[in-house]
């Protein structure tokens, strides 16, 4: 295990790296506080002596000026007219606290601006990560492991930031209180500052415990995460068939894990905080004990001392306290500085091409395409050819590769070799945004948002669209997808919740939903992935009516295991374990004799 110390310099670097130079701003002030408070203790010291010498007199005064640091101070009251002015003296301490606070209040609430700005850059930065990562890296992960990272782990790492911001103003503050002391009465100083280190290698091992506890803490709550999700998510079929049982033990095995954790980490944080008022007086008195017994030191030096070291051993005391506490969040900090460092290394290329509107044809040029090296490709050497606005159909048995071919088209994968063409632009040449704006996708899984019906079509329009011309379009869109007539009959119109994943509606109507959302966006592509798998036949014989007045007017592909759904498409392709095995037109394939298509058509007994 390294030495939690040594890394110190590295986190500062992490820290630096998302908050720049405005962190040591923090430290200034600091240490000009400490400063403030430091003067302020100093001027009891001419007090302080002429009572040890039992006379505020000229003969006092002498004694005062005779030597080191009261003699700087006496001049700086003479300077200032108040050399013989209790009331001026005790002024000028009151001015220096006054002065102290200020600037203490300056450095917290700079401090507080840092961490509202720390976490809104950090949180907005890694969500615009996560929308242009590749779907490679995200389908490596679950759920989970991102909602852990934005919502709660970067929550921990400003924390963790908060403590180190703490710990850097009690070191400042340490390091202008030892060094007074050690002016004042050197040899207390050097006492103070021995005390100091030897606190700073008591403390070592139980530093590197709590962060390895912090690391254990911030991935097992991705884990509870993930578990969670996945609870919730199946919640209806969990319940239904009394399967909660088996989750149940995984979930409370890693709260147990969890609260483990965090208590061993809330015992260390408690001896840190109990040890630091008795080990203060213990040294204190140890030291004070050596400078009038053994050093026959005199009295006035030795209390301002001691008070300066009070305040030093404190604040050594707050370095130690403030250094676990950045360790027990520190987990945090290295798991989302780890998340940014991949999430650079997995983002979507974008090509320098913006695309205009589809006008010639999308084509696939001997594409070859594999998850992973070590797996065989799942698209073996396709080549084929969609015109702009025609409407073709991807047919083949479950795994022959239909929607990775989709994925390819939509450039959400890179293809290992070969080349997908639009309108004759490579796909690595385009800017990504301009043709996916242009793609209207309706997946197998209906995704629908916990909103009203009018903001999971027009997807939350902004304010440049709103009004009547906003509703007429939804309304157009939804008549399209034959759902207007169910929402229109609903209390709440198109106002309706449709809850978490749309539960208050049906599948089918989540499905047309859905459809209805993909034809408000007007888009140049239309991909239908078994669209109509989960409607009634009512309505898909509907949606087939809306897709059939498309032909002609946007370039659709269908991809169907119900093969009544692609009886008027221009062209069928048939694939076969990734591989293009025949194409033509529909009644051509069916009827052709050994055709692979025409045994599809007849199993399913059209």
């Amino acid at each position: 295990m390294k030495n939690p110390i040594r890394d110190l310099p590295h986190y500062l670097k992490i820290f630096q790296t998302y908050l720049g130079r405005r962190m040591y701003y923090v430290f200034a002030l600091s240490l000009l506080a400490g400063l403030a408070e430091g003067v302020g203790i100093l001027m009891f010291l001419p007090l302080l002596q002429s009572l040890d010498s039992g006379s505020s007199s000229a003969t006092g005064e002498m004694s005062m000026a005779s030597e080191g640091v009261s003699a700087h101070v006496h001049d700086l009251f003479s300077l200032l007219g108040i050399h013989d002015s209790t009331v001026g003296v005790l002024i000028i301490i009151t001015l220096a606290f006054l002065f102290k606070g200020a600037l203490t209040f300056g450095a917290l609430g700079f401090s507080a601006y840092l961490r509202g700005q720390l976490l809104r850059e950090l949180k907005g930065r890694l969500f615009d990560h996560y929308s242009n990562m590749t779907y490679g890296y995200y389908s490596s992960r679950d759920t989970g492991y991102f909602i852990n990272l934005i919502n709660e782990q970067i929550t921990r790492a400003l924390q963790s930031f908060n403590s180190t911001a703490q710990l850097g103003t009690q070191s400042v503050n340490a390091l202008v209180y030892l060094a007074l002391a050690f002016v004042v009465a050197w040899r207390f100083g050097l006492m103070a500052l021995g005390v100091g280190i030897l606190l700073v290698v008591l403390f070592r091992k139980l530093n590197g415990y709590v962060r390895n506890l912090s690391r254990k803490t911030a991935s097992e709550n991705g884990h509870l995460a993930k578990l969670l999700i996945q609870a919730l998510h199946a919640f209806k079929y969990l319940t239904a068939t009394d399967q909660t049982a088996g989750l149940r033990r995984s979930i409370t095995v890693s709260i147990h894990q969890l609260t483990g954790y965090q208590m061993r980490t809330g015992i260390a944080a408690g001896f840190t905080q109990a040890a630091r008022e008795p080990i203060a007086v213990v040294f204190i008195m140890l030291i004070v004990l050596i400078q009038i017994e053994l050093l026959k030191q005199p009295l006035a030096p030795i209390l301002v001392s001691i008070l300066l070291f009070y305040r030093g051993l404190n604040a050594m005391l707050s370095i130690q306290s403030y250094w676990q506490g950045a360790l027990e969040q520190i987990g945090s900090m290295e798991l989302v500085h780890q998340e940014f460092t991949k999430q650079r290394q997995y983002q979507g290329r974008d090509g320098p091409h913006v695309l205009g509107a589809l006008d010639k044809a999308i084509r696939l040029d001997d594409l070859h395409f594999r998850y992973d090296q070590q797996l065989d490709d799942v698209i073996k050497g396709v080549n084929l050819e969609i015109p702009v606005r025609t409407t073709v159909a991807l047919v083949g048995e479950s795994g022959a590769g239909k929607s990775t071919l989709v994925d390819l088209i939509t450039l959400m994968h890179n293809p290992n070799s070969g080349q997908v063409l639009i309108d004759g632009f490579p796909g690595e040449n385009i800017n990504l945004s301009s043709w996916r704006q242009q793609i209207g996708y309706v997946s197998q899984e209906t995704v629908v948002f916990d909103d009203t019906i009018a903001n999971n079509i027009c997807m939350w329009a902004d304010d440049s669209e709103q009004g009547v011309q906003l509703d007429d379009r939804i309304r157009e869109a939804a008549r399209q997808a034959h759902i207007a007539h169910f929402i229109e009959s609903l209390p709440d119109g198109y106002q309706t919740l449709v809850g978490d994943r749309g539960l208050r509606l049906s599948g089918g109507q989540r499905q047309r939903l859905f459809i209805a959302r993909e034809l408000y966006r007007k888009p140049n592509l239309l991909i239908l992935d078994e669209a109509t798998s989960a409607l009634d036949s009512e309505s898909e014989r509907a949606i087939q009516k809306s897709i059939d007045e498309l032909k002609g007017h946007i370039t659709v592909i269908i991809i169907a295991h119900r093969l009544s759904t692609i009886r008027n498409v221009d062209k069928v392709y048939v694939f076969e374990q990734g591989q293009l095995v025949e194409e033509g037109g529909y009644e051509k394939l069916r009827d052709t004799k050994d055709s692979r298509f025409g045994r599809l058509v007849a199993m399913q007994a059209l």
